[in-house]
């Protein structure tokens, strides 16, 4: 038989390689000498980079960079085994996790490190990059990466303004003149799971600043400062990026990246998907394996599973999900390509020694998976 096992993460206990290794040593008890191809996987958000990168036989590059509130951290990108691609998780160098609860202030955070990111890439001769855009700290529109990229926002007096949202309303003028000039030869790809545009009661400050630590006062300042920036795009470079689908996701890079960067804004898992080459792998498979820590009826929504389960359904091959924690309304998945889901706990505990004993678990699910499919084929 051959087994193509293509897990996300289960997140706080195993990562995708991890969750893949284990689910294969599971069948290895029973299929010694079947074939196996594991393929970590992801779906745009937390881990989706060091998925890629597994995936791909890349590697990770560090590198210092410039943390959301300003400050000077360590970030990191990914480079494909083949090095044509670069990976980017604006969580990284941008995310959320990286402020503290009391200091999350989108009127000042900024998107600077992920422009540094992007930069770092292109110093490596990459042709293509995929950036992933979820859980981001910021509500800047992306002003923070342009300048990091060579752009200059320039205010009244002719000086580059300060970073974060709180500062958009100070922009005079936008210089693109400098922005560098390898971004024009590379193809770059935006995971994006959300299609909210810039502006109004859908758009990026209304809808996503109350998460990043905004008011209520803050985020009619943040539209106010978000409405000025769109029309100096609009006025000076005759973009128009207010109402564009995905436009308002990460606090409005998506937006920067389309009419700025020319990125092409496409579901996580569609990309991933891609990137993998998951399709060329499945379709002569006898059995595809995913899973990750949760599954419910909101893994229909651009989730690893489903997404990997769509594509073993296009080639007629039948997809198993193990997880961690089974939810409500996965009857809805089996409609979906989706053919059998499967609890890998073997008793009831605590979380913590659930989430300790994820691999163990894993792995013995597997097994049992293998018993059962031998018992039939015999």
């Amino acid at each position: 038989m051959k087994f193509i096992i293509a897990p996300d993460s289960f997140k706080e206990s195993m990562t995708a390689k991890e969750a893949g290794e284990a689910i294969k040593r599971g069948l290895q008890k029973i299929f010694k000498d079947d074939e196996y191809e594991v393929v970590p996987m992801g779906d745009g958000g937390e881990g989706t980079l060091q998925s890629l990168v597994d995936a791909t036989r890349g590697k990770l590059e560090y590198l210092d960079a410039v943390g959301p509130l300003g400050e000077k951290i360590k970030g990191h990108y990914g480079i494909s085994g083949d090095e044509e691609s670069a990976f980017i998780e604006m969580a990284v160098v941008s995310g959320l996790e990286l402020v503290p609860r009391e200091k999350r202030n989108p009127l000042i955070t900024t998107t600077y490190g992920t422009g540094q990111l992007i930069k770092a890439a292109l110093d490596k001769g990459v042709k293509k990059i995929l950036v992933c855009i979820g859980g981001s700290a910021t509500n800047d529109g992306g002003a923070g990466m342009l300048q990091a990229l060579g752009a200059k926002l320039l205010d009244i007096n002719g000086e580059e303004i300060g970073y974060g949202g709180g500062e958009l309303h100070k922009i005079s003028k936008i210089d693109i003149s400098k922005l560098d000039k390898r971004i024009k030869d590379i193809s770059i790809e935006v995971a994006c799971d959300v299609n909210n545009p810039l502006l109004g009661d859908r758009g990026a400050s209304r809808i996503f600043g109350p998460q990043k630590g905004a008011d209520k006062e803050t985020v009619e300042i943040l539209e106010k400062n978000m409405t000025h920036y769109s029309e100096i795009i609009e006025k000076q470079l005759g973009i128009r990026v207010d109402g564009i689908p995905g436009g308002g996701a990460a606090g409005g890079i998506g937006a920067a990246l389309m009419a700025f960067l020319k990125g092409k804004l496409s579901p996580g898992i569609e990309l991933v998907v891609k990137y993998t080459d998951l399709e060329n792998k499945v379709k002569n498979a006898d059995l595809v394996i995913t899973g990750e820590g949760s599954i419910d009826s909101q893994t229909n929504f651009g989730k690893t599973p489903i997404g990997v389960a769509k594509v073993g359904k296009k080639y007629g091959v039948p997809v198993i999900a193990f997880a961690g924690r089974i939810g409500d309304g996965i009857e809805t998945l089996y409609e979906n390509g989706i053919d059998s889901v499967i609890g890998i706990l073997r008793e009831a505990s605590t979380i913590e020694k659930a989430l300790e004993q994820g691999e163990k678990n894993l792995e013995a699910a597997a097994e049992n998976v293998g018993r059962i499919i031998r018992t039939i084929k015999n």
